[in-house]
């Protein structure tokens, strides 16, 4: 999380998230009287009271100002032109106007700023230009004094070099101030992705009238196929707002394109659908691959995310391979903590919000061990695009995996000060700009001290991760629990070691009240072992028979609803664990009975009406306490909260703003991170679809300069606004997308693609015959005919097995009907059929199965290769790149890359592969995940090492043994 990302020291003339809000293209002139505060703007006087960096040479020209920037910089502030000297007076207003082009066309950064460090900027605008010149004009108001503020056209972070050009620069005072005013879309709110047939449908109108409303529901065709009245609600206090209720739920017709008209006015379309929320399960998991740090994205994986490892070590970035202690922090040693998950929009990564991340995800696929709606063949290896993918473990887990791998990285080692305990996090010394790449991150990292905070979330999530992934990777599950066990034992040394109210580079994380950290530990550890004495941690805990489902709900911070409601779900030996389900439903009940109150349908009533720095998650984590008592009790009240919660977040708000990207007619694109920063770059992408926005946030003390420049006075609803710089309002989490992933499987598994419908008993036809194509030595693609469904459900998907005498094992699963079969050995004879199966989970019989044989080929050793070898030198160091292609018709098994050094140089950490040395044999061996290369295809692994004065690339590469090109 980035609490306060603009407060970073940068390089001379960096910039600070913006602290003061303009109106872009604005057009009001200022008043007769207004100052010109801007020397020369017009370069009659030639570059008089202009500066530029070495990098962007400025002159005069045709009347304009020409800079040519120099490429391969990495940030907007390496390349600068300015004026210094600019005097500002707070609380007045000010218009800047400006002529600008640049050949070839980029965006660039208008700032309004201090001129040292921290920088704070008064204005931050990010124009596109083109080749053509266009004129900008913003206002902002001031809120400092200051006789030499800095204006300031940061023109850096361009590979290529290219021309800016400048004319007509106008600062002025006796501006109108701006007034934001947010486009809330249509008065009638509507849940803008959709509502499950058999479940609730409700929406909420704005207006004025205090008398019922005749409403209208209309299909795609504008054909009305429903009919009711409003039910007057009076003032709703988290809005502000007079507002109606209306209720559409006995219509059940599935459909597309339906719309909700009261008087003129009509809400944005929705589906009525079964399959509303399949590919929000996907999509809210699949923001963790793109978070991972310590590893390249790959692009096919994630198309348009694509991206380089970041913090490996390759210059500038300083990596996580070695991260030594935080100055005066009390310890002196150095860790390997890569991995894990970036926490937020930067690039810190924090044991409590990676605890309580990682549980969730684990708990997504743990839900299928006890929950009687669960469909674990949703969840299963294949069903993300990961590059674990077809290692038989479920994919859910895989990406778990790399969370806990990096939390137990962060463990102090034994002889240590503190031996057993978890650091609190680790981040850069100094907060960073945006946009900015992981893998460009310049700054110095470090560990901060550990936390009995943080130990006990290791101790947490290790005891669950030891429970489900035994069934897959028993050494893993023993690694995982000996972790938990040792962290417990630590905090039970060292109970009161507390993370500072500090956030320097990083979110502070801090929590001087551990008791639910305790009680949540030793919930998963008994869970887990059994042992007495995690149980009598459990019963002795003065948590364990209070309420622990406060109406703000669980969060980084208040952890003991997780420990609860696995004591009631996960099996065990629990004296009072009736009495513990019980709880759970209790608190269920209160959530449910706030949404029934609530005209937007919200269960959430945060103590005096106070939204939260991450409202969304809470709302969310209340649904999954709802969630939790149907699994307990198949009660279908609390299924049904969680829908109608569902509808908050995806647009029956305030606003109108569904939060999860890719959702909605109006949905959130701008979180704020550092690497999804569409709006500050286009050559960058937005977040990906599935990732929900933090949200409302009317903790005013906790604002960013935008917050506080747009949403003063604003009603709790109301105290969003999506923009990248609003990181109090709208950045994205790892903690907060857990609960979005774990709602979205729940309700994924209701009805549709999922649940069981009472009604639907009729299987799908079975598929046709699979027609064989493409055949290698290790793939074949299978296509076949689409099964039909009359039970009402759906065809849902297809399942793949390979058939051996009277017994068939499944290999593979999709969606519409193909599948390329991968890993396949070499001259082998395979037959396989396809089985249908519907959204009730009614399976068809199998299709006629079809045999063929792989080709021919010696997949066990070396194929035909290249080997790309490169390396970038600093003083006695070096980072290299090796990328590995297949260039055979047959697929490399169990690859393992062998070359030597030729001037002694050492090998000190690797990625992307194992790597060990041998005198001056160096070998990298693949990892599960990229241990085959398929024909015409490649992986690509790196290294740290040291040298001596000469570091000339190996000159010989092998592969399984056999010399590559």
């Amino acid at each position: 999380m980035s609490p306060s990302p603009s407060r970073g020291g940068f390089a001379a003339g960096a910039v600070t998230a913006a602290s003061a809000l303009a109106l872009s293209l604005l057009a009001g002139a200022p008043a007769a009287q207004a100052a010109e505060l801007v020397v020369n703007g017009s370069f009659d006087d030639g570059k008089t009271g202009w500066w530029n960096t070495e990098n962007a040479p400025a002159e005069v020209a045709d009347g304009r100002l020409c800079a040519d920037v120099e490429g391969g910089t990495a940030n907007a502030w390496d390349a600068i032109v300015g004026q210094d000297g600019v005097s500002l007076t707070s609380g007045e207003s000010y218009e800047l106007t400006f002529t600008a082009s640049a050949e070839p066309g980029t965006t660039v950064r208008a700032l309004v700023q201090e001129p040292v460090d921290p920088y704070t900027a008064y204005l931050t605008e990010n124009p596109a230009l083109t080749a053509e010149p266009q004129t900008f004009s913003y206002v902002f108001t001031a809120d400092a004094t200051l006789e030499d503020a800095q204006l300031a056209f940061q023109i850096g972070g361009e590979a290529d070099a290219w021309t800016f050009c400048l004319d007509d620069v106008s600062l002025q005072d006796g501006a109108e101030p701006p007034v934001y005013e947010p486009d809330t879309g249509p008065p009638v709110k509507v849940n803008q992705v959709g509502y499950l047939p058999d479940g609730p449908k409700n929406a909420t109108l704005v207006t004025d009238a205090t008398t019922a409303q005749p409403w209208t529901l209309n299909d795609a065709a504008g054909e009305a196929v429903a009919e009711g009245r409003t039910e007057p609600q009076g003032t709703e206090q988290s809005s502000g707002q007079n507002v109606h209720s209306i209720d559409f739920g006995d219509f059940t017709t599935e459909g597309t394109g339906y719309t909700l008209t009261v008087g003129e006015h009509t809400s944005h379309p929705f589906d009525i659908s079964g399959s509303a929320y399949k590919a929000l399960r996907t999509d809210a998991l699949s923001l963790y691959y793109p978070q991972r740090s310590g590893i390249e994205i790959d692009d096919s994986l994630m198309p348009g995310y694509g991206r380089a490892a970041g913090h490996v070590g390759v210059e500038p970035n300083q990596g996580d391979l070695s991260v030594p202690c935080a100055p005066d922090s009390g310890c002196d040693y150095e860790l390997d903590v890569s991995g894990g998950w970036y926490d937020a929009g930067d690039h810190g990564k924090y044991v409590v919000n990676g605890g309580i991340s990682a549980a969730q995800v684990m708990s997504v696929w743990e839900r299928t061990s006890y929950a009687d709606s669960a469909r674990p063949e949703r969840l299963e290896d294949g069903t993300l695009s990961i590059p674990e993918q077809g290692n038989g473990v479920p994919d859910v887990l895989d990406e778990a995996r790399w969370e806990m791998d990096f939390l137990m990285r962060m463990q102090v080692p034994e002889g240590e000060e503190l031996a057993g305990m978890a650091h609190h996090k680790i981040h850069d010394a100094e907060w960073t700009g945006l946009p900015l790449m992981p893998a460009d991150d310049p700054q110095p990292r470090y560990l901060q001290p550990p936390s009995t905070a943080a130990t006990l979330n290791l101790a947490a999530t290790g005891a669950q991760c030891a429970r489900v992934f035994e069934p897959y990777d028993a050494d893993f599950a023993d690694r995982c629990l000996a972790a938990a066990e040792t962290a417990w034992q630590a905090a039970q040394a060292n109970p009161e070691v507390y993370a500072p109210a500090e956030g320097v580079g990083g979110g502070p994380y801090n929590d001087d009240d551990v008791s639910d950290e305790f009680y949540w530990a030793a919930a998963e550890l008994f869970i887990t072992t059994g042992e007495q004495s995690y149980e009598d941690a459990v019963l002795d805990s003065p948590l364990h028979t209070e309420d622990v489902f406060t109406a703000g709900g669980l969060s980084w911070g208040a952890v003991a609803a997780l420990g609860r409601m696995d004591l009631a779900l996960v099996p065990n030996d629990l004296d009072d664990r009736d009495r513990v389900a019980d709880s759970v439903t209790a608190g269920a009940d209160g959530y449910l009975e706030t949404l029934r109150d609530h005209p937007f349908g919200l269960p959430y009533a945060p103590p005096e009406n106070e939204f939260v720095w991450g409202s969304n998650s809470q709302v969310l984590n209340n649904m999954v306490v709802m969630a939790a008592a149907y699994d307990l009790t198949g009660d279908t009240a609390y299924r049904d909260g969680v829908l109608e919660g569902m509808d908050y977040i995806m647009g029956r708000n305030a606003l109108g703003q569904s939060y999860v990207t890719g959702y909605g007619e109006n949905d959130a694109r701008n979180q704020h991170s550092r690497w999804y920063a569409n709006q500050l770059d286009p050559d960058l992408p937005n977040p990906p679809d599935g990732t929900l926005s933090g949200g409302p946030n009317s903790q005013a003390g906790t604002w960013d300069p935008v917050a506080q420049e747009k949403l003063e006075g604003c009603a709790p609803q109301f105290c969003y606004i999506d923009d990248i710089e609003s990181w109090a309002t709208n950045e994205l989490t790892i903690n907060w997308n857990a609960p979005l992933a774990f709602v979205s499987s729940f309700v994924a598994d209701q009805t549709g693609s999922g649940g069981v419908p009472d009604e639907d008993e009729t299987a799908p036809t079975a598929p046709g015959e699979p027609a064989v194509s493409d055949v290698t030595s290790s793939e074949a693609t299978l296509t076949w005919d689409p099964s039909t469904d009359e039970g009402g459900s759906g065809v849902d998907g297809y399942d793949v097995y390979r058939v051996d005498g009277d017994s068939a094992q499944k290999i593979g699963s999709a969606d519409g009907t193909s599948f390329t079969l991968t890993g396949l050995e070499a001259d082998t004879e395979y037959t396989v059929h396809v089985v249908a199966r519907d959204g009730a989970g009614n399976e068809s019989e199998p299709s006629p199965s079809a045999a063929f044989t792989t080709e021919p080929g010696d997949t066990g050793g070396g194929a035909a290769c290249e080997v790309e070898y490169t390396s970038s030198d600093w003083d006695g160091g070096f980072s290299a790149s090796v990328t590995v292609t297949n260039t055979g018709d047959s697929a490399i098994r169990d690859w393992k890359l062998g070359f030597a050094f030729t001037e002694g140089q050492r090998l000190k950490h690797g990625w992307n592969a194992e790597w060990s040395q041998d005198g001056d044999a160096v070998t990298a061996t693949g990892l599960s995940w990229n241990s085959d290369i398929p024909a015409g295809s490649s992986v690509s692994a790196g290294f740290n090492g040291s040298h001596e004065g000469s570091n000339p690339a190996p000159e010989e590469f092998t592969v399984n043994g056999e010399t590559c090109a």
